[in-house]
């Protein structure tokens, strides 16, 4: 099994999407020790913004990462990624990344019967974390939505969420909320087998 963990929150260390795949990871590794894990820290080591020198292929240093991204991706049988929210939506490193591993021919194609994801056969674990409470199908909810949507029009079907919600609210809801998180990534359901 190859296991693809990546961070995008910007918060280091205090982040709370980085305890939580840390500790996802951490568990895989104990029931899967035969894994190869890769890390990737979109914080640490950001991918450019898409720019028409991107798209044309231009610089070959950029050109490498972009492949090499892909790569990763398509290599992978499990995902674990951590997405905190912030201001409704994920981090633009993360985005970053999703505009690397979605390629025409490569991850989805088009055909006459409308889109057809090719990255098929992976699953992916989500550790979002938000400041405030906004439910699944909530008016407000860009992130939980857009994840399942981008991941399901690559062909994956097996996404799972893990929400650690209201971290900003008190001690106690934080508290409260991580603690849910944490056995909710503990539970059979949350992970592969």
């Amino acid at each position: 099994m190859k296991i693809l963990h990546i961070d995008s929150s910007i918060l280091g260390e205090g982040s709370a999407s980085r305890a939580l795949t840390r500790e996802a990871v951490d568990g895989l590794r104990k029931t899967h020790p035969e894994a190869e894990v890769a890390y990737l820290d979109l914080a640490a080591a950001e991918l450019p913004h898409l720019s028409p020198r991107s798209l044309a292929r231009s610089d070959e240093s950029e050109a490498a990462r972009n492949a090499a991204a892909l790569e990763q991706f398509l290599g992978a049988d499990l995902l674990v990624i951590g997405a905190p929210i912030y201001n409704f939506s994920i981090p633009s490193q993360l985005k970053a990344w999703i505009d690397r591993i979605s390629v025409a021919g490569k991850t989805f194609r088009y055909t006459e019967s409308g889109p057809e994801g090719l990255a098929g056969g992976k699953q992916v674990l989500i550790a979002m974390t938000r400041g405030g409470i906004v439910g699944p199908d909530a008016r407000g909810e860009f992130g939980e939505s857009y994840l399942r949507f981008l991941f399901g029009f690559l062909g994956i079907r097996d996404v799972r969420v893990v929400r650690a919600e209201g971290l900003n609210i008190s001690p106690q809801q934080r508290a409260a909320s991580l603690a849910a998180a944490r056995a909710a990534i503990a539970g059979p359901e949350a992970l592969a087998a």
